[in-house]
């Protein structure tokens, strides 16, 4: 490219397109810059600070475009890729920079200038678009070719509107007639332009019984022009699609266009459609829409050109109207926004924009046909074969139920439950497309609402696949992610009721109802101090919801799971994510209440602690004062003489145990130590007894992750080894001669330390025999502290 830039005579427009270049060099190699240096990033650059008064480099300007466009990345990872810009996205943004570079020029030469690029770009997108002794209008607000056309119309049909104005319109309104299925606002924003009531314009209803549910009722229009004429109003001008924003269905036109020429109605045609109108073999229905009064185009998202204007095509003989409406412009400016695309189409050809706009279309029959051989996935515009735009969803239909997605009749199932399984399917829909964007984000997927099919997944190629560089390999790691989702879908929907059933079955559990959730359900734990009738937050259930999601994700299972808000109320509950069919949903369910109901219990200990233990402490100290006064009593004042008293215990020891109390933390009660004292048990050998679980856990073999079903082989071959694993611990025990020796060391008296009792190394040695010991039924209380 330098050595065509050094070929250029004008040195302005060499250099243009040299700092263009390297300009757009810095800019594309930032973000791989960024992405090496793992989000190091230059902070002063994110600080607005004063003008400064010897101005900067443009390196350094650009090197501050830069920080702001990529400055956030490593705070955002999942912000949107920037478009890789091609040699033809160059060329656009050339066109903006000519375009200041021509305006310093004199009057006479930006005036031919101008004019030629003006009418070379309205002919070849007429030639291009089969749009024959047409007009053009190039604007940035796609909808602004609209409401230039409404003026254009308003103009045609009132006379003296020019003259009288408003009151023109007031003796005689207008109507304006646009789709159900119309793009969202367009209605709004046409009036808003125009200083038009909400009354003068027509919604007019798609077909319900026969056709697509998507296309205009064409008989209806008619019935409702017919009432509006007999009501003295204007019927003005109708929008008719060429593929609808939601679907890409393509309205009647042709019979849209012999109504509008029977009443004198301005038609209207937009929609993503219009650009099939360039390859060699086009439907029918596309094809009428090159009879249209006017239509308006995107060539931008169509061919991947940045900053590119889009086009408003119309035929008109009276140059005064349009330029009253606004449609034409003596101005060097407004006819300067054709030269990006002036430049674009010369630099791309006629065989590169058909090859484009062909490719688009190829990869929506690509993904329409293959996704015709996947089950469980519906294909709703599988009438419109020429419709560049594939939109699906995943189906189903449960066992012994109708069909989740279709209207059921009243004895079979309310109208509450359709409604219910309708969002449910929605929202798994919904978890669908998400899913499929990040795993092939070349796709330029779209997740959206139709008001009679629910949520559905998008694929538009003709508005991404330019820009993205979408290619067929994508649309077949497209099919193939849709098929490894199928089974986690399908599982989720079957598991959902019985999710249900176990949790209303279970104590402590409430089941909510959340249809926006993608997983198998959400459940919520009442605690005892839980107020059922209230909605506000509940920061005990919070607390306790919270430890249940720590624990539930150190087990490690497939299952995902979160806390939040209840659907309708604020407080907190726990959402299940999507499951494997092989999933346990019972032991889930019980796995939940028993965790939930341990981390309550522990809650309630550890908040009821300190005022146990005191009270506990007092109670100890009182009971030991007691056994001390009684000691004294039985032993009599001279043992208690430091020296007498040794003398006597000499002669005379006293048989009697030391006496104490422990306080069990658990059941918050005194308990004596006499058990303690007199029986040390070793702890060598001594295994303490397992805690006891549900009455539903099963033992999982090695590798086996939480919540799993067991197949038909692996509780077959459990259960064999575990008859295996007891023979081989009878037989390690008939070789050692019996089972362990278990050793118990008499309790010291208080006059004599080392000095056993007769009494207690006779049981001793009675018990190292085997003889059963008289106080083995006595256990030793677990996590006691001794309290003298």
């Amino acid at each position: 490219m330098d050595a065509s830039l050094e070929k250029i005579a004008d040195p302005t427009l060499a250099e243009m397109g040299k700092n263009l270049k390297e300009a757009m060099k810095m800019l594309e190699d930032s973000q791989r810059r960024t992405e090496e240096e793992n989000g190091k990033k230059l902070i002063s650059g994110d600080i607005p600070g004063p003008l400064q008064g010897s101005g900067q480099d443009m390196v350094s300007i650009l090197q501050l475009v830069q920080n702001l466009m990529h400055g956030d990345e490593d705070e955002e990872p999942q912000s949107p890729r920037i478009q890789n810009i091609g040699e033809q996205g160059h060329m656009a943004l050339l066109g903006h920079s000519l375009g200041a570079y021509i305006s310093t020029l004199d009057k006479e030469k930006l005036r031919k200038l101008t004019t030629r690029i003006l009418s070379d770009t309205t002919l070849w997108l007429c030639r291009i678009f089969r749009y024959e002794n047409g007009c053009a209008y190039f604007h940035e607000e796609e909808r602004e070719g609209l409401a230039k056309i409404c003026r254009l119309a308003i103009h045609s049909r009132y006379e003296d509107f020019v003259v009288d104005g408003f009151n023109v319109l007031y003796n005689k309104k207008p109507v304006i007639y646009l789709s159900a299925a119309a793009r969202p606002g367009l209605g709004q924003y046409l009036c808003n332009q125009l200083g038009l009531p909400f009354p003068c314009l027509c919604r007019v209803p798609c077909n319900t019984m026969f056709g697509s549910q998507h296309q205009m009722d064409v008989a209806f229009l008619e019935k409702m022009i017919k009432d509006d004429i007999e009501r003295g109003r204007l019927p003005l001008l109708l929008v008719a699609n060429a593929g609808t924003a939601a679907v890409g269905h393509t309205d009647k036109i042709g019979r849209l266009k012999e109504l509008c020429e029977q009443y004198g109605i301005w038609l209207h045609v937009e929609g993503v459609n219009l650009a099939t109108l360039a390859l060699g073999y086009v439907s029918s229905s596309v094809l009428a829409a090159t009879k249209c009064d006017s239509m308006t185009m995107t060539p931008g998202p169509w061919l991947g050109l940045p900053a590119v204007p889009a086009v408003t095509l119309y035929k008109h003989d009276d140059p005064a109207l349009t330029l009253v409406a606004g449609l034409t412009s003596n101005k060097p400016a407004d006819k300067l926004r054709a030269l990006p695309l002036w430049l674009s189409l010369q630099y791309l050809g006629l065989d590169g924009i058909v090859e484009r706009i062909k490719h688009a279309c190829q990869l929506s029959q690509r993904l329409q046909e293959s996704l015709k051989k996947v089950n469980y996935i519906k294909i709703l515009v599988e009438d419109e074969l020429s419709s560049p735009v594939v939109v699906f969803r995943f189906f189903q239909e449960l066992p012994d139920s109708d069909p989740v997605f279709k209207a059921v009749p009243v004895p079979t199932m309310t109208a509450s439950a359709v409604g219910r399984e309708r969002h449910s399917c929605d929202a798994l829909n919904r978890w669908l497309g998400e899913q499929l964007k990040q795993l092939v984000p070349a796709s330029g997927l779209t997740v959206m609402d139709l008001e009679a099919e629910g949520t559905c997944v998008r694929f538009s190629p003709l508005m991404t696949a330019a820009v993205l560089g979408t290619r067929g390999e994508d649309v077949d790691q497209l099919v193939a992610c849709i098929e490894s989702k199928l089974p986690v879908l399908s599982s989720t929907l079957q598991l959902r009721e019985e999710f249900k059933q176990e949790v209303e079955a279970t104590a402590g559990l409430l089941y909510v109802d959340d249809p926006n959730w993608p997983g198998i359900g959400v459940v919520r734990y009442e605690h005892a101090n839980d107020d059922k009738s209230s909605l506000k937050s509940d920061p005990e259930g919070e607390k306790i919801h919270a430890g249940l999601l720590k624990k539930l994700n150190e087990l490690e299972s497939d299952l995902t799971f979160k806390i939040g808000p209840e659907y309708k109320s604020m407080k907190s509950c726990l959402y299940v994510g999507m499951a494997s069919e092989d999933m346990d949903v019972a032991e889930l369910v019980e796995t939940i209440a028993a965790t939930a109901r341990e981390i309550e219990e522990n809650s309630r200990l550890l908040e009821n602690m300190t005022e146990v233990v005191r009270k506990g402490i007092q109670e100890a100290q009182v009971e030991l004062q007691k056994a001390n006064e009684e000691r004294l009593l039985e032993e009599g004042v001279l043992r208690q003489i430091p020296v007498v008293g040794s003398v006597l215990n000499w002669f005379s020891p006293v048989q009697a145990l030391q006496k104490g109390r422990t306080f069990n933390l658990t059941a918050g009660s005194l308990e004596s130590t006499e058990p303690i004292y007199v029986y040390k048990a070793q702890g060598a050998g001594v295994t303490p007894p397992p805690t006891p679980s549900g009455s539903r856990t099963k033992q999982r073999l090695p590798g086996q992750k939480p919540f799993k079903r067991s197949l038909r082989g692996s509780d077959a071959l459990s259960e064999t080894s575990s008859a295996s694993h007891i023979e081989d611990l009878e037989k390690v025990e008939r070789l050692s001669g019996g089972p362990e020796q278990i050793t118990l060391e008499a309790s010291s008296t208080e006059g004599h330390p080392g000095a056993p009792s007769p009494q207690h190394a006779s049981r001793s040695e009675a018990f190292q025999k085997g003889a059963p010991h008289p106080e083995d039924d006595h256990p030793q209380v677990e996590g006691a502290e001794s309290l003298r």
